[in-house]
């Protein structure tokens, strides 16, 4: 067994969507896994198939508050990610985002290892650049209802790179775009599980404003590969790294092609568009692809039906 499969690595967030796949991903090089969740998105039913590998371990816990462990690696993707969840109790949003990642730095500085912030396309804010570059420093607007997540990831990205600056620390930072997949929450009202569960119980799929806004849609898995090649990657490439699918669709393209995959007999319904909702959201992956030798391969469809097949089995045995 080489050094690099003996890995013991730290996942925060491990029982929610990505993390449960990050944890996966994780065993299948080698690694020994510490998964570590408040479950408040998280699910134990996403983690119940590693449960019995002896090179995964669970811990109930909660990154607002420190943590005394020994590994070898962190990712820290710690933090409810859709509107529903991260609105419900915003200023424990706020927390998670800034007092998880002072504890996880901490963590990190006292071990000397490598760090990888789990960030997101929502530090851009409502673009008015597009597509958007590392380089944007976006637009956001810090006292609306998005405000506690999208400014909490902000500030977390400023503790990251401060830490770096100050402690001359290895970390990295990914800013993810729309992702999606099986062991997504069907009540996180995300597009994705939203159209898909609203199609299979045949009812009408909402779509906010003209349906003309654009998404790009990366599949978990690619997403997973695009997080594990940042954190193995050459220690003076720290991010920020956008990590999505540059292939832009529309809402209603989307729901029209989720109604075909399903065979439902839903109707487009439209509603009023949220407040500070993206008009656009498209990343711009060349520093992924020229740094990490990395860009998403599963196209929409393909990605969809893994989709739809996981929430038809999901429906069928609630």
């Amino acid at each position: 067994m080489g050094l690099e499969s003996s890995k013991r690595v730290l996942v925060t967030g491990g029982a929610g969507f990505l993390g449960s796949f990050l944890c996966e991903r994780l065993l299948a090089e080698g690694c020994e896994v510490l998964c570590v969740d408040n479950f408040f998105t998280g699910t134990r039913h996403n983690i119940a198939h590693m449960l019995d590998n002896h090179r995964f371990e669970l811990l109930r816990h909660d990154v607002c508050f420190p943590l005394y462990v020994e590994v070898d690696e962190i990712y820290n993707l710690a933090c409810p990610a859709s509107p529903v969840h991260y609105q419900f109790d915003p200023v424990q949003t706020t927390k998670t985002s800034v007092i998880g990642a002072i504890n996880m730095l901490g963590l990190a500085k006292r071990l000397k290892v490598r760090i990888l912030q789990a960030s997101t396309s929502e530090v851009y804010g409502d673009p008015s650049v597009h597509p958007q570059t590392e380089e944007y420093w976006g637009n956001v607007n810090p006292v609306g209802v998005r405000s506690c997540y999208d400014e909490g990831k902000r500030c977390a990205e400023t503790l990251f790179f401060d830490y770096r600056r100050q402690h001359n620390m290895p970390i990295k930072v990914a800013r993810i775009f729309n992702t999606y997949g099986p062991r997504m929450h069907p009540n996180d009202g995300r597009v994705v599980s939203n159209f898909v569960t609203q199609a299979l119980k045949g009812e009408d799929i909402t779509i906010y404003g003209d349906g003309q806004q654009t998404r790009s849609f990366c599949y978990v898995t690619d997403l997973i590969d695009g997080l594990y090649r940042l954190m193995q990657s050459s220690s003076d490439f720290t991010g920020p790294c956008n990590l999505g699918n540059p292939n832009e669709f529309t809402i209603e393209e989307l729901a029209r092609t989720v109604i075909e995959l399903t065979g439902s007999k839903s109707k487009l319904v439209r509603k009023p568009l949220p407040s500070d909702d993206p008009r656009q959201r498209q990343p711009e992956i060349s520093k992924a692809k020229e740094k990490l030798g990395w860009m998403p391969k599963i196209p929409l469809r393909e990605g969809l039906k893994e989709t739809v097949k996981y929430f038809e089995d999901r429906l069928r045995t609630a």
